[in-house]
């Protein structure tokens, strides 16, 4: 079964899924971030701008097949697109589709977009309500 987890209070959730990333990649462990599109366009342009001793490799849907299965890192809207399916990192208001498929599920939560909050709480009760034993994890207490 998924391994689900939440980490709350993310002051900003794509700087805080680049440093996830960057965490992963070094634990040689693969990566699907998942989010609407647009944010994973932002996304995109933000891991092309770390510094070179903090880049880290990926590639998205309109990346070709040899590209998809080389990097440690994919931004995909549908998941369900990857062949790899280790850690899925939802930026998205949404449960992913297919989360299921994947070893573990880490949802990102705002800390203080009360929307994002919301929505994070209603797919709190979805995972809840199936069965899935969900980590909690406040980032404001690793600080």
């Amino acid at each position: 079964m998924t391994e689900v987890a939440f980490h709350f209070n993310a002051p900003d959730k794509l700087a805080y899924a680049c440093r996830f990333a960057r965490k992963l990649v070094r634990s040689d462990r693969r990566l699907v971030i998942t989010a609407p599109q647009p944010v994973l366009d932002l996304l995109d342009v933000m891991l092309w701008r770390t510094g070179a001793q903090d880049f880290i490799a990926h590639g998205g849907s309109d990346s070709p097949g040899e590209v998809l299965d080389a990097s440690p890192v994919l931004l995909l809207a549908d998941p369900q697109q990857a062949t790899v399916r280790e850690v899925l990192l939802n930026l998205g208001q949404e449960v992913p589709a297919g989360f299921g498929s994947y070893q573990h599920l880490i949802e990102v939560v705002s800390a203080d977009d009360e929307g994002d909050r919301q929505q994070a709480r209603q797919r709190w009760r979805h995972y809840a309500g199936r069965g899935y034993a969900i980590a909690r994890h406040d980032l404001v207490l690793k600080s």
